[in-house]
């Protein structure tokens, strides 16, 4: 849905590009492009550590409760940094830890495909994407929930300008 959102904002100048790591959710949104009428949006089959972009050629990247689940966060920020022209920014939703989350729901698969087994303390999050290379990395807002131990937060980072 995102990616159809944002295609009929960048409307017939700009061009998305979606990414799923599953054959079967790349079938089901070119249908919809299509049903949509969308000719300004693409499907690729790829993985978030490892982007079938090529360097530098995004302006702006959105990402909706997905980093939380990726196994290796950094290398997914970093590959994030490198498809992004300079000047570029990332637009983030996630789920963050606020506080220690206690070990019975950290390990439980449920909590895991719910987006918050996987999720990082907050300052952590943050840190990863300035270890990438980002800057003004801000928080823009935060809703707490689950006994205010994990909150909903988007986060919004910038690539240099050379």
């Amino acid at each position: 849905m995102d990616a159809f959102i944002a295609a009929q904002r960048v409307g017939d100048r700009g061009k998305v590009i979606g990414i799923d790591m599953t054959p079967e959710m790349i079938k089901k949104a070119n249908e919809n492009a299509r049903k949509f009428g969308l000719k300004n949006v693409e499907f690729r089959l790829g993985d978030i550590e490892a982007i079938p972009i090529k360097d530098e050629s995004i302006d702006v990247i959105i990402s909706n409760c997905v980093i939380n689940l990726v196994p290796d966060k950094y290398k997914a920020f970093k590959e994030a940094y490198r498809v992004l022209k300079p000047g570029g920014r990332m637009f983030i939703s996630d789920i963050v830890v606020d506080g220690k989350l206690p070990d019975e729901v950290r390990g439980a698969i449920e909590a895991y495909t719910a987006c918050i087994g996987g999720a990082l303390k907050e300052q952590e999050y943050i840190q990863k994407i300035k270890d990438a290379g980002f800057v003004d990395v801000k928080i823009i807002d935060k809703v707490k929930f689950m006994a205010r131990c994990v909150a909903s937060a988007r986060i919004k980072a910038c690539k240099p300008r050379r």
